[in-house]
């Protein structure tokens, strides 16, 4: 009977070594990657969006316009 129960034992206890090793400890190492990466890509996203912002406040310089003449005007028919 022992040996029975020391088999289990030893059983059990290669079975927990498994789990951990081969499971546990890749599913954290992945999930701390992930967010790693999720952060990275979402501070990226601030950066672009900040920028954008920028872009949009700066004051327009207003462009010159130019005057109209008899040769820029295109005549054109109403289609019906």
């Amino acid at each position: 009977m022992n040996i029975l129960k020391l088999a289990f034992e030893l059983f059990v206890i290669y079975m927990l070594y498994k789990l951990i090793f081969e499971f546990i400890i890749p599913v954290y190492n992945t999930t701390r990657q992930m967010k790693s990466k999720v952060n990275e890509m979402h501070k990226k996203m601030q950066e672009q969006q900040q920028a954008q912002n920028k872009n949009f406040s700066a004051p327009q310089q207003p462009t010159p316009s130019k005057k109209s003449t008899s040769e820029d005007y295109i005549e054109y028919e109403e289609v019906k």
